[in-house]
């Protein structure tokens, strides 16, 4: 995008300022980031939705408006979304879907972590994400990325994929294959019938949640286009895999790729010190969708290689088989963990 383009996109909403400047951010996987500074000093972030991947951002973000009011808090910073010139709550030009969010000032997130404070307060704010918003109808939530987390829908996908790619492509990816076709097996036990559906973020990567700069207490869950129905182990499995594990995804070294047991024990402590929202079918569920969620992201990373990488930003050819392989690996090694996992969990968490 021109400077002078996106000038004209911010000149569309209700800004204070006409003066701006801009900087891309480049950590996000789907949609184009920016932040916008004011010449008065007000901060902003603003967002081009990806949508093709999103295929319906007026559902999208009716989602988000519908949940933002509940997540508010004196221990949750509430985000707000502006509104165009005409009132609406994204500007459509041409095919393209924009929008603009307040910034939180003195914020950052961590791609990664060591500190356990971190991860305590990791599990700390997905928690009160939740406890926030246990009151609100799921039902209202509507669908924007059909079969999401879908276990069924994603192997299909796989196996499809494995139908229509080319030879060689297959013999590169061929370790990766007999690894999804074990972790399969594995995830059959698996059972989602007794949880009850919950309001779930969807994507709750350790860089998803804003902490202060001050304090390292964390603020709220941001990137919500993902709020949908869910299970709670969704929510759980996704932070595990990037809060207690420090190496980055697409990390070719497994020797540095961990399952860090004190991290893991943070974080659930600093989900426990929330009030009590989780069944006890939720909590039984936890240590397998902590295997279930790595390797469902491997497995879309695997299926985006195989179809030429259609998804997934790549900055290189391969990079989509090494984000699969390294989330195979922690899987596997939290597979390995699975016994521990149950025992600190119930003791944590097993409170109804």
């Amino acid at each position: 995008m021109t400077h002078q383009s996106i000038l004209h996109i911010l000149s569309e909403f209700n800004l204070n300022t006409s003066k701006f400047e801009f900087t891309t951010l480049n950590s996000g996987l789907i949609n184009d980031t920016y932040l916008v500074s004011g010449d008065t000093g007000q901060q902003y972030i603003l967002q081009k939705i990806n949508h093709k991947i999103f295929k319906n951002p007026e559902v999208l973000m009716n989602n988000i408006n519908y949940t933002l009011p509940s997540l508010s808090a004196n221990d949750y910073a509430q985000i707000t979304f502006l509104s165009t010139t005409d009132g609406q709550n994204c500007l459509k030009k041409g095919d393209e879907f924009w929008r603009i969010m307040t910034f939180i000032p003195n914020s950052t997130t961590y791609d990664t972590t060591t500190d356990t404070d971190i991860a305590f307060e990791a599990g700390r704010i997905i928690g009160r994400f939740h406890d926030l918003l246990k009151k609100v109808d799921v039902e209202i939530i509507e669908e924007t990325l059909p079969k999401f987390h879908n276990l069924a829908y994603r192997t299909q996908e796989f196996k499809e994929a494995l139908k229509n790619t080319a030879s060689q492509k297959k013999e590169i990816a061929n370790n990766a294959i007999e690894q999804a076709h074990h972790f399969l097996k594995e995830l059959e036990q698996l059972n989602n019938e007794n949880l009850p559906f919950r309001v779930c973020h969807n994507d709750t990567k350790l860089n998803n949640i804003l902490f202060s700069k001050a304090t390292q207490k964390a603020l709220c869950l941001i990137d919500l286009d993902t709020i949908m129905k869910g299970y709670f182990f969704y929510d759980f499995g996704d932070a595990i895999r990037t809060v207690i594990n420090n190496a980055p995804e697409d990390e070719q070294n497994h020797d540095l790729i961990h399952f860090d047991e004190h991290l893991f024990k943070a974080f659930v402590d600093g989900l426990a010190s929330n009030n009590p929202f989780l069944s006890s079918a939720d909590i039984s569920s936890l240590p397998l969708g902590a295997v279930f969620m790595p390797f469902i992201h491997g497995l879309r990373a695997l299926t985006d290689y195989l179809n030429n990488n259609k998804y997934y930003k790549v900055t290189y050819e391969n990079q989509n088989l090494d984000r699969c392989l390294s989330l195979f690996n922690f899987a596997e090694k939290a597979l390995a963990k699975k016994d521990f996992m149950v025992s600190y969990t119930q003791q944590k968490l097993g409170r109804l």
